[in-house]
């Protein structure tokens, strides 16, 4: 089900919906429905738990998409249309809600590299990430409303954090879709590049914080505040990891 590739093995089975490859210590997740959009199906998340599971250990991840049409277009309405009652309706949303919930509680820094589109349910993938990068021809939006239903994936409350209560309802409420250089003025898309360029960037962002030192970035997302922050930046400053890098500046200056 899962596609496995780095440099010392190529593991292929039938029916691949998503792609796992491990860049040193960077994970890349990508969904690989492109004649779907990138549209998740029940599948696609058991798919996607087996990626999650198989990418433990890695220090950063990527979540994108395949193709450069839609990062994800949301729920696939063909295979969801199944879904007729209550709990089954209940039951789809809570597995999927899960699945967002592993990607934002990921130990490392996790980026939606936004390769194209991001709609609906792809919108609440999108912000269980920590960085949003996005080439700039891309569009964002929690447009459910316009299916009479609303967002059920955990991207509410993910949304109002990122932008603020007020801007999510208006953003959710009216099913707003809108382009890369909105979103970023809003805070809800933090980098915007290039199409040409987005690639190379957003793989160069995750290589950096992939090698980063480890405390560092657990401290950094953790949120910590004085004195915590400061008993962490001395252990920090300590360190032979810390020390090793201040002399490679420090001789590069000279």
């Amino acid at each position: 089900m899962l596609f496995s590739q780095n440099k010392n093995a190529n593991i292929v089975t039938e029916n691949i919906l998503v792609i796992v490859e491990m860049d040193g210590e960077l994970a890349i997740i990508t969904i690989d429905r492109p004649q779907a959009r990138n549209a998740i199906a029940p599948e696609t998340m058991d798919q996607l738990d087996e990626a999650l599971d198989s990418v433990r250990g890695a220090r950063a991840l990527v979540i994108t998409g395949a193709g450069d049409r839609a990062f994800v277009s949301g729920g696939d309405l063909k295979e969801l249309a199944k879904l007729r009652t209550l709990e089954q309706a209940a039951d789809m949303a809570r597995r999927m809600r899960s699945i967002c919930d592993r990607i934002a509680q990921f130990p490392g820094p996790v980026i939606a590299a936004l390769n194209g589109h991001a709609l609906g349910g792809g919108a609440e993938v999108a912000v269980a990430a920590d960085i949003r990068i996005a080439a700039h021809d891309i569009k964002i939006g929690f447009n459910q409303v316009s299916l009479g239903i609303m967002p059920a994936w955990g991207g509410a409350e993910r949304l109002a954090a990122l932008v603020g209560r007020g801007r999510a309802l208006m953003l959710a409420g009216s099913g707003t879709i809108m382009g890369a250089a909105d979103a970023e003025s809003l805070g809800l898309v933090d980098r915007v590049l290039p199409r040409e360029s987005f690639d190379e960037g957003w793989r160069s962002l995750a290589k950096s914080l992939a090698n980063a030192p480890a405390e560092s970035i657990k401290r950094v997302m953790s949120g910590v505040a004085p004195p915590e922050a400061i008993d962490a930046f001395a252990r920090l400053w300590i360190t032979d990891e810390h020390w090793a890098a201040a002399d490679r500046v420090m001789n590069r200056n000279k």
